[in-house]
């Protein structure tokens, strides 16, 4: 969930604010603010006030800032981010202090957290989980129907901060986990249907048991980052962080961490950097995890074995991000913000394959493609405020661009599946054309219908059997609205607390969203 970058507008300045004061507690003392701050905004900007999924706050960024503008935002809010109205919770003293003290602050050395960090950090829910139920605690036909969203709460953390699961065939909550903080990103077990793995903003993974909806273990995994995956055969994680610039993998029974990964080297341009972790996935092709160095270029694969050797492909891309898989794992579509490409590599020969022309801040989300015609066809999303907002197209077998289709704004999530008609795209724009979803045909590949969802409508994800399409309506919405995925008719709606991104179970199967396990294989 959620997806989610950098890249986000200024106007997300206003999100860091509401963070910070949430807690509703008095501006406390100086020698108390970084704690303060810690506790209730490094989430989204960083524990080295640095930036994360919003702006950066310190005296640097803010520097210019009339103190009244800011104090302004935070007590009027802003419709187009996660900031609620301010007027009427906290004093105007107390949002005087916070907005005084985030204009004198210096961007933070980045801050430590070793692998005793790690190891102190685990907390077990249940000593013994052979006590744990032998199948659901509830009515479900096929796990592969579950879906998890990640619910942020309105705040970024607090009782509406969870992993909510529901079962797509009736639409109806069948599990809350809270996670305390904003979840961030739910992943399955490929190998056991009864686990999942819950990654908060503040970097906690929790190991969850789905047949009785519990969290049984989690672990602190660094201070703030999104990327974590699941190895093919169930028995390892692998987590990034942002701060401080370093990876881990873990024991996903346990949760022990085996071995850390400094992220540092040199960038495209010859200059050697530490890096924020960009994508970590896991594949059906092999052994391994990739992960990408965001700011080094690099995509680095980590080869599951004795002392996890690593294998570096450098000069990938300026700024990496997200990634998809296709080919049945053995190909990496990687997006590259600054340089405007999407770079395939080859996991097998461990080289790029390609770079391809994807439009002002390419962004492909969890990534979709579709069989149309014989072709595979990969589809990508474009980040940012550009002059000309379009969704790429890419024939995945010639790795060529097929074709730039023109949509009305910004876009951050693509969704596709082998049984629905189109490929819906999520509008990210500061007006009300986030409000809107727009739909693909997969084969004129035109925008043919665009959905009105309410609040902030974003990552949308359809379900296992493609009947279904869902949407997060966040922001002003806080409701996920499901749709027919061939009518385009509201079906249900599921309320919540700001919710982001969604993640079908099906996923595990699929793994590339829009292709079918038979399609997978075809595409080898």
């Amino acid at each position: 969930m959620k997806k989610t970058i950098r890249r986000l507008n200024k106007s997300l300045l206003a999100s860091s604010i509401a963070l910070l004061l949430s807690s509703g507690v008095a501006a406390a003392k100086s020698e108390d603010m970084h704690q303060l701050y810690e506790d209730n905004c490094a989430s989204c900007h960083g524990s080295d006030h640095g930036g994360y999924l919003a702006p950066a706050l310190n005296a640097a960024t803010l520097k210019g800032r009339s103190p009244t503008a800011l104090r302004t935002i935070v007590m009027a809010g802003s419709f187009d981010t996660l900031m609620p109205p301010f007027y009427g919770k906290l004093s105007d003293d107390e949002i005087r202090g916070v907005i005084k003290h985030l204009q004198e602050t210096p961007k933070q050395p980045n801050p430590a957290w070793t692998i005793d960090d790690i190891k102190k950090s685990i907390k077990v829910y249940v000593k013994d989980e052979s006590t744990l139920p032998s199948k659901p605690n509830f009515q479900i036909d096929n796990f592969d129907n579950l879906i998890g969203v990640a619910a942020r709460g309105k705040y970024g953390r607090g009782d509406g901060s969870k992993a909510v699961f529901i079962n797509s065939t009736t639409h109806k909550v069948v599990g809350e986990v809270p996670t305390g903080t904003a979840a961030h990103i739910i992943d399955f077990n490929p190998a056991n249907p009864r686990w999942a793995y819950v990654k908060t903003d503040t970097a906690e993974i929790f190991k969850v048991d789905l047949y009785s909806m519990k969290a049984v273990r989690s672990v602190k995994t660094g201070y703030n980052g999104p990327g974590m995956g699941v190895s093919r055969d169930g028995k390892y994680i692998m987590a990034g962080s942002f701060v401080p610039h370093n990876a881990v993998i873990l024991d996903a029974d346990t949760l022990e961490p085996l071995k850390t990964f400094e992220l540092e080297g040199v960038d495209p341009d010859g200059k050697m950097v530490s890096s924020d972790s960009g994508m970590i996935i896991g594949t059906p092709y092999a052994d391994i995890f990739a992960i990408a160095l965001e700011n080094a270029g690099q995509v680095w694969v980590v080869d599951l074995k004795d002392g996890f050797p690593v294998t570096k492909i450098e000069k990938v891309g300026r700024h990496l991000h997200d990634a998809f898989l296709t080919h049945g794992g053995k190909k990496l579509m990687i997006a590259s913000y600054d340089d405007s490409i999407v770079a395939a590599i080859d996991l097998e020969k461990r080289q790029i394959i390609k770079k391809l022309d994807a439009g002002c801040v390419p962004h492909v989300g969890g990534g979709s493609a579709v069989k149309v015609d014989g072709r595979t066809l990969g589809f990508g999303t474009n980040f940012g405020d550009c002059d000309k907002t379009v969704v790429s197209v890419w024939d995945l077998d010639k790795m060529e661009v097929v074709k730039q289709i023109p949509v009305s704004g910004g876009t951050e999530s693509p969704a596709a599946h082998a049984n629905a008609p189109y490929v819906a795209v999520d509008i990210i724009s500061k007006d009300r054309r986030a409000r809107t979803v727009q739909l693909i045909d997969k084969k004129s590949l035109e925008v043919v219908r665009t959905l009105d969802v309410g609040g902030h409508a974003y990552f949308p994800e359809y379900s296992a059997d493609g009947k279904f399409l869902y949407i997060s309506a966040g922001y002003n919405g806080d409701e996920v609205v499901v749709y027919d995925s061939n009518t385009l008719q509201k079906v249900a709606s599921v309320q919540m607390e700001s919710p982001a991104g969604i993640f079908s179970r099906g996923r595990v199967k699929y793994m590339t969203r829009g292709l079918s396990p038979d399609e997978m294989e075809q595409s080898k």
